[in-house]
């Protein structure tokens, strides 16, 4: 069946729908969502139900789009005050750790082609451009999969795996851009290669600073009645960002991180309904953006690479990332044993690598269909050997803790330019035994009851309530100083 625009909103509902159930049962169970989703889409796809999905060129603006969707959205959600302890192994991790990774793999992959068994043959630059497409990590399927198991980590490991994982995606594409242009010029010299990285870096960090502070100042200024059109107008400076910087030769995908640690780490008006917005955007183009790959590829052409993908990927498991973690995170003298093991576990392949194997597809370049089918091989063998064993190994390296409750039992939120606190209490027969009604309570100065949950029940509080065991209290009070002086910090 060939899409046409008279059944694409019917397969692309049941497709949804599909991926959402299937994703939701594989959460429980810590499989990663992504490695189900991209089954949904191979299952549908050409050699599965027939679904006929083969142009490489719109699923690379697919990625494209939700690419800057997702990095803007993971930008917002890191934290500065968390990744600033953690800032010098994280940027080098996702720097070095990403060049590094890409040149050895490389080297083993054009290792591999000089061997008379193989059915690859791919030149050295061919074979560093293949690393190079999935030199990334993604590190957000391991998240999903902690928080589905109630876990998380020690030794601020949380932080420095999310700004890795956040921002290397940018230095993968630039190895991929600047080796499919060395391949097709017939060799750049080394100082083009140099100016071309510095450029992409320097345009992409300084437009993303410049333009988070504008769109801080915009969503802050501007009084739009509607407060539904914030959100959209936050939507089109993401897009505007990422464009007018790829426009400046600089790199897109930064610039729209440090846009989203930008609006992120500061006071925005209508904060709720911009995450909540961003939230569900996140999670439909990374839903359309694996299903539209699962349909790209043809399962039947992985097989015929499958031996040689298979090897590539149990030395970049086993020896290429762990090499690199290890050598990029030697200054680092505080960081553990254990939790450099993990790291090195944790060098998860998702999406990403398979959006850069289209360009070069889309480039001509000679031999990337095989790139594309490897990268795909690969990416899924990672997430069955890696995804599913991510708790199992943080266990066994002592390195997991409870995740840490956020929010109220309630919730309900209040806009951050109230400067107060809302948590929720449980009442226990011990402090039944101490006072049974609110104004014989000993809650702090400044705090004050909200409202009362009692089962499924609502109560509003007054002195004289009488309370029972397993009562919940949604309390109110002022923010302290320190955590003022912490949310200005950030």
């Amino acid at each position: 069946m060939i899409f046409t625009a008279e059944n694409t909103l019917l397969i692309g509902s049941i497709l949804l729908f599909v991926s959402i159930v299937v994703g939701k049962t594989g959460y429980r169970f810590g499989v990663p969502t992504l490695l189900l989703f991209l089954v949904v889409g191979m299952l549908f796809g050409s050699d599965g139900l027939g679904l006929q999905f083969h142009d490489a060129k719109d699923a690379q603006f697919i990625g494209m789009v939700a690419l800057s969707i997702i990095l803007f959205s993971g930008g917002m959600d890191t934290k500065f005050r968390e990744i600033k302890p953690i800032l010098g192994p994280g940027i080098v991790l996702s720097t070095v750790g990403v060049l590094l990774t890409a040149l050895f793999t490389g080297l083993f992959i054009w290792w591999l082609s000089g061997m008379s068994w193989t059915n690859i043959y791919l030149p050295i630059t061919t074979s560093l451009l293949l690393a190079a497409t999935m030199s990334s990590t993604d590190s957000a399927s391991v998240f999903a999969i902690l928080r589905s198991q109630k876990m998380n980590l020690k030794h601020n490991l949380r932080p420095m795996l999310e700004l890795e994982s956040g921002s290397n995606d940018p230095m993968a594409y630039m190895l991929t851009i600047v080796l499919i242009q060395f391949i097709q010029s017939a060799g750049m010299g080394v100082g083009a290669i140099a100016a071309s990285f510095i450029i992409q870096f320097i345009v992409g960090a300084a437009a993303g600073y410049v333009l988070g502070k504008l769109a801080i100042r915009m969503l802050n200024k501007l009084n739009i009645d509607n407060q539904a059109l914030y959100p959209i107008l936050l939507l089109a400076f993401v897009f505007f960002t990422f464009s007018i910087t790829d426009l400046l030769k600089g790199n897109g995908y930064l610039a729209v991180y440090i846009a989203g640690i930008m609006v992120g780490n500061n006071k925005i008006m209508h904060r709720k309904d911009i995450y909540t917005f961003m939230d569900g955007l996140t999670w439909l183009f990374q839903i359309i953006m694996f299903l539209c790959l699962g349909l790209l590829v043809n399962p039947h052409e992985m097989l015929e690479v499958a031996a040689v993908a298979l090897l590539i990927g149990v030395f970049m498991i086993v020896i290429g990332r762990p090499l690199s973690v290890f050598l990029c995170l030697l200054p680092f003298r505080k960081i553990t044993m254990k939790s450099r093991l993990f790291v090195s576990w944790v060098g998860l392949r998702g999406a990403v690598p398979i959006i850069f194997a289209t360009y070069p597809v889309v480039a001509g370049v000679e031999g990337s269909n095989i790139i594309f089918n490897i990268v795909f091989f690969i990416t899924i063998v990672s997430l069955v050997v890696q995804g599913t064993t991510v708790s199992f190994v943080a266990r066994l390296l002592n390195l997991s803790k409870p995740l840490e409750k956020t929010g109220n039992d309630f919730g309900v939120e209040l806009p951050e330019e109230i400067d107060t606190d809302l948590r929720d209490m449980t009442i226990t027969q011990e402090m039944l035994e101490e006072a049974d009604t609110l104004k014989d309570m000993n809650l702090p100065k400044g705090t004050l009851v909200m409202i009362v949950k009692r089962g499924d029940e609502f109560l509003i509080p007054n002195g004289t309530l009488k309370l029972h065991v397993n009562d919940k209290l949604l309390l109110i009070s002022e923010k302290s100083k320190e955590e003022e002086e912490n949310s200005s910090e950030s």
